[in-house]
């Protein structure tokens, strides 16, 4: 096995990095600083977008961190992912596209426009309409959340590593303070388990090296 994951720490990487822990495999990590686009360039002949994720496994190159997860699942791990024949297979796929698309893209920007750029181009207003819109989004979470320890398949899956993420997210860019009792409880649950506990500890680590955190200190 050869896999390597570029990560910077906090980032959309942490899913992987998360998957990589739970699922017990060998894999190799290499932390950048953020963004590796500006901070790293040797980074682009890796990756020509120079983005993280990017995980190389043998011929296989990836940059979306859900699909990712999946990929890790269907072909290492499949105890972590739902087979095609299950009830719950809609719902699985729905759960790994819609933790991206739908939970992490506003929060980005809230990030960008609220945080990372400077004081002259920082756009507030941008910011808390793409809080209020992630918040609205998180309905049908809260909602399945209400009778569900996991998301699907009545056990943990890598989809509650790619929703997870984007519910810590929410520690950093202030929307956490909103959640539901149910969905604080959920993100609550996940940050308990050994894998993440171990995905922190493993960037924290390489965070002695001097990468530092691609986010804002949490709430």
């Amino acid at each position: 096995m050869s896999i390597i994951l570029w990560h910077c720490i906090d980032a959309r990487s942490f899913r992987p990095l998360w998957a990589l822990e739970e699922m017990g495999l060998d894999y190799t990590l290499n932390v950048l600083p953020f963004p590796p686009r500006v901070f790293h360039k040797p980074y682009f002949d890796v990756n020509p977008l120079g983005t993280v994720p990017f995980l190389r496994d043998g011929e296989t190159g990836m940059t979306e961190s859900s699909a990712i997860c999946q990929y890790l699942a269907d072909r290492y791990a499949p105890d972590f992912g739902v087979p095609v024949d299950h009830p719950d297979y809609g719902a699985y796929l729905n759960w790994l596209h819609q933790s991206d698309a739908t939970f992490t893209f506003p929060q980005a920007l809230m990030l960008r426009y609220g945080v990372f750029e400077p004081d002259e181009r920082k756009q507030p207003q941008v910011a808390e309409d793409y809080r209020a819109w992630y918040l609205a989004r998180l309905r049908w979470l809260d909602h399945r959340l209400e009778t569900r320890e996991w998301l699907v398949a009545d056990r943990f899956t890598v989809a509650d590593i790619a929703v997870g993420y984007a519910l810590y997210l929410g520690e950093f860019t202030g929307a956490a303070s909103d959640y539901t009792p149910q969905t604080r409880t959920y993100l609550d649950r996940l940050k308990a388990r050994d894998g993440f506990q171990r995905a922190v500890a493993r960037q924290s680590e390489a965070d002695t090296q001097g990468a530092g955190s691609a986010l804002p200190s949490p709430e």
